[in-house]
């Protein structure tokens, strides 16, 4: 099947939408087509089109009639999204589209994250714009720019932008859920600096690489107790330099904040006679991870191979000090909500390490739905790389989002769902960031809630959106819209 196809599945506007989005790159940071494509978007329907200062997009839709009298809707969403490939695919997010086809009950892309994180959000509002038979209040319909790192659009949101009573979120991944909770979250910006040093005389290079791990949304998929690529690969790093005078002269893991790593690789130099020894230790280390991962990951590669010898070194003492910060760092879910022991209260991902020849840059990201948990989890990361002699710098604090369980709402989606499905929907709180904590910084007496269709694999190649859900979740949100109270 080919990308076409996407576009015969119901409901076919919504999925024409999400098609004409697959079409415009729209990674994090990277603002312009897409919110060039959303403004012209909404000026062609001939409805009320604003795009502020830092390039959110605002469109104003009047009820329908018999409608006026109701409460106005923000449909929220936001147009970018987490740029995920493998090394060996040649991918460009800035130019090239994404290939989305149908692959049995779900919509993916061909070696690529698809987007559906948050693109069907945004195609359901730009539907509901679009449409001339669905019954609904006033929306707005306000996409956000840059959400996946640093949720930049939330907060640059100017004071009465907004006119919205009820802002309903479509940023959620698992159908048949209401959320009206997230984590807040923390970055972690370590840095290491150094000048290289020469390589032994008689050392041979090597280049150790860690591939096939599944990664995912160092979020919503933390608790799945996946691998992080960084993690192993400084296991076999400290293994290598203690046991094998192995030095380290680069590093290379993870792409992304906030998806878990999934490749590592790094280059080592060693004396000629230990070069086998290093070729024995990879496997040993392959097999161990392999088997440590039973269940959980399955296509697991650690591999070596002899490469051109680098210009210089890592000093070791340097070298050592990172190597003892990586190990002793934490990482993953850390705490479970005492309430809700399925669900993630507090965790760390060390998300990227990478150096360039004087410097080694650390990327964490800490998450948690508990404000003093965050700070504690935080000052617990930064211990550990100030002790290793790293500067540190904790920046882009964002707050979580406080449940409200008596938001009206929420009460109306529960019964709507109910009567629709015959049966009451979750409730929840997720260990993400949702655009509704900011949001409801600007707009503290605006009620909030978020859903959407089911997700799996977000930040990562193998992202996917069930095909089914994607109908439900828009049949329950023309249902939610035609019941709005009023005024």
């Amino acid at each position: 099947m080919n990308a076409n196809d996407i576009r015969q599945l119901e409901p076919k506007a919504l999925w024409e939408n999400f098609y004409s989005i697959t079409r415009v790159p729209r990674p994090t940071h990277k603002k312009e087509p897409i919110g060039s494509f959303l403004e012209n978007f909404g000026k062609s329907l001939g409805l009320e089109t604003q795009r502020d200062e830092i390039g959110n997009v605002l469109v104003r839709k009047p009820a329908t009639p018999g409608m006026e009298d109701r409460k106005t809707v923000v449909l929220q969403a936001h147009m970018d999204m987490v740029p995920q490939k493998n090394s060996n695919v040649p991918h460009d997010f800035q130019t090239d589209p994404i290939d989305a086809y149908v692959d049995g009950e779900w919509v993916t892309a061909h070696d690529t994250t698809l987007g559906a994180d948050n693109g069907i959000g945004l195609a359901a509002a730009m539907t509901v714009l679009q449409s001339k038979d669905i019954k609904h209040p006033a929306i707005e319909m306000f996409i956000t720019v840059d959400e996946e790192t640093g949720m930049f659009g939330a907060f640059g949101l100017q004071p009465n932008f907004l006119k919205g009573d009820i802002l309903i979120n479509m940023d959620s991944e698992d159908e048949g859920e209401l959320y009206v909770g997230c984590a807040g979250g923390v970055d972690g910006d370590i840095t290491f600096r150094y000048e290289e040093v020469e390589v032994p005389e008689g050392d041979v290079a090597l280049k150790v690489s860690l591939t096939g791990l599944k990664g995912g949304h160092s979020g919503v998929d933390i608790h799945l107790q996946r691998a992080n690529a960084n993690k192993l690969m400084f296991r076999f790093l400290r293994d290598a330099v203690a046991n094998y005078e192995a030095r380290l002269a680069s590093i290379d893991g993870g792409s992304l904040r906030n998806a878990i790593p999934r490749e590592a690789f790094a280059v080592l130099t060693v004396p000629v006679d230990g070069v086998d020894d290093i070729i024995d230790l990879v496997k040993e280390f392959e097999d161990l991870f392999i088997e440590e991962y039973k269940g959980v990951e399955d296509k697991i590669s650690f591999t070596v191979d002899q490469v051109t010898m680098p210009l210089g070194l890592i000093p070791e003492v340097v070298q050592d000090d990172l190597i003892n910060g990586v190990i002793a760092c934490p990482n993953g879910a850390t705490r479970f909500i005492p309430e809700l022991p399925t669900v993630v209260e507090t965790s760390n991902s060390l998300a990227i390490i990478k150096s360039d020849g004087s410097s080694i840059i650390v990327r964490t990201l800490v998450r948690s739905s508990v404000e003093s948990r965050k700070e504690e989890l935080a000052a617990m990361v930064e211990s550990v790389f100030l002790l290793a002699g790293a500067k540190v710098e904790l920046a882009g604090g964002y707050p979580g989002w406080k449940p409200n369980l008596d938001s009206p709402i929420l009460k109306l989606m529960t019964k709507v769902y109910k009567d629709k499905y015959g049966k009451t929907p979750k409730v929840m709180i997720i260990h993400a960031g949702l655009e509704c904590g900011i949001l409801g910084t600007h707009y503290p007496k605006m009620d909030m809630i978020s859903f959407g269709p089911t997700i799996r694999y977000p930040h990562s190649p193998d992202e996917k959106v069930n095909i089914a859900t994607v109908g439900k979740f828009w049949d329950f949100l023309l249902a939610t819209l035609e019941n709005i109270p009023v005024k």
